[in-house]
């Protein structure tokens, strides 16, 4: 079929009949859509097991049981794969029609899960829905993946931040990272030995590597919403992180089209984690104009938007803070995704408008934020 416009009807119809139709309507799916069809069939084929009918080996159904271990990564298909509100219809139907109970009624059955920032990103977007004994457990499963993520982060980030390398003084702290070449060679050249061709190193020369104080407050405005996840679990480790450094004042504000100023908890990623509540629509505008209330000295604040720019409110709104931040002098970062890949999905014509009124935009791991913010602190 060559018209584009009945091909994604056929495409759409394919998706509602399920496999069944797939040997009259073969060929009419691409590789994306192909996906979400896996991902549906794995749910909805419990219907028809409910409903009695003879499953072949050739058009088995996938299985959400907790012993196969895939409800997380189910999920997270879902939520890769399909708009919010068709993400969360699937999940009430999965949870209210198909029983996957299990993950939000059983803390067992959440103990026995291998904790992955895989996982917990499926826990927080059904952990609304928890109570009791499973909030207990999810709790402590947020604790272990933050200590992972958080020792991965931790050494590189306090580096770039903490430490610069002094050209102008010797170091007795003598390691790899440190050594000063061009200095070593200069200071050798007596010891040069003609016959053998090499220079006789007596005296290796060091960088010294000295700690910065840093009078600045970073604002970190993080958007909860449901396509946001990962970059939220690194946006509370960053904050934590940040939150241990000498002369910087740390500021969290979480929103969808609400706003939640945690910044009491910012050095505490977890119970950040147990705060956030995933999903809903997006103001950005107004948790901008929050953070504009939080600004004590412009010059020496940078603020760090986390979102996917997907404005739910009017644009100009979001342009005009941004552009009144700008005037005052605050440093400005907009973020698309703040995680372990930087593979952002976001609106490029709002990201845009606020590039033009001075707003760098990136998509960056938490290491490369923390260089990206050393360097604009230097650069001050």
């Amino acid at each position: 079929m060559s018209n584009p416009a009945q091909k994604a009807v056929l495409a759409r119809w394919r998706l509602v009949l399920g496999k069944f139709a797939q040997n009259k309507m073969p060929d009419c799916l691409s590789s994306g859509q192909q996906k979400m069809a896996d991902a549906l069939e794995s749910l909805y084929s419990r219907e028809y097991r409910g409903r009695g009918v003879r499953q072949t080996g050739k058009l088995g159904p996938g299985s959400l049981d907790a012993s196969q271990l895939n409800v997380p990564r189910w999920l997270a298909e879902v939520r890769e794969l399909f708009p919010q509100q068709t993400c969360e219809r699937i999940v009430k139907h999965a949870l209210d029609r198909y029983g996957m109970t299990e993950i939000i009624q059983d803390p067992a059955t959440l103990a026995r899960l291998e904790p992955s920032a895989e996982l917990l990103a499926a826990v927080l977007s059904l952990k609304g829905q928890m109570k009791g004994p499973v909030l207990a457990e999810v709790r402590r499963l947020i604790a272990r993946v933050v200590e992972e993520v958080k020792r991965k982060l931790e050494r590189e980030v306090l580096g770039a931040l903490t430490g610069r390398l002094n050209r102008f003084r010797r170091s007795h702290h003598k390691v790899a990272k440190n050594f000063d070449a061009r200095n070593t060679i200069r200071r050798n050249l007596k010891n040069w030995d003609p016959n053998r061709q090499k220079l006789v190193v007596e005296n290796p020369q060091f960088f010294n590597r000295v700690r910065r104080h840093l009078p600045w407050e970073v604002i970190l405005c993080v958007d909860q919403s449901g396509s946001m996840t990962d970059s939220v679990i690194h946006s509370a480790v960053m904050a934590g992180i940040l939150a241990a450094l000498p002369a910087v004042r740390v500021k969290l504000v979480v929103f969808d089209t609400s706003i939640v100023d945690l910044s009491e908890y910012a050095s505490d990623p977890v119970e950040v984690l147990m705060s956030v509540q995933l999903g809903g629509g997006t103001d950005i505008g107004r948790a901008v104009r929050y953070c504009e209330q939080l600004v004590d000295v412009p010059k020496r604040t940078i603020l760090v938007l986390v979102t996917d720019f997907c404005e739910g409110a009017d644009p100009r709104e979001l342009v005009s803070a941004v552009k009144r931040l700008r005037g005052a002098g605050v440093k400005l970062l907009g973020l698309a995704a703040l995680d372990g890949n930087a593979a952002p999905f976001y609106d490029q014509q709002t990201a845009g408008a606020l590039a033009n009124e001075g707003m760098e935009i990136a998509a960056l791991t938490p290491e490369q934020l923390a260089h990206w913010l050393a360097a604009v602190m230097d650069s001050a």
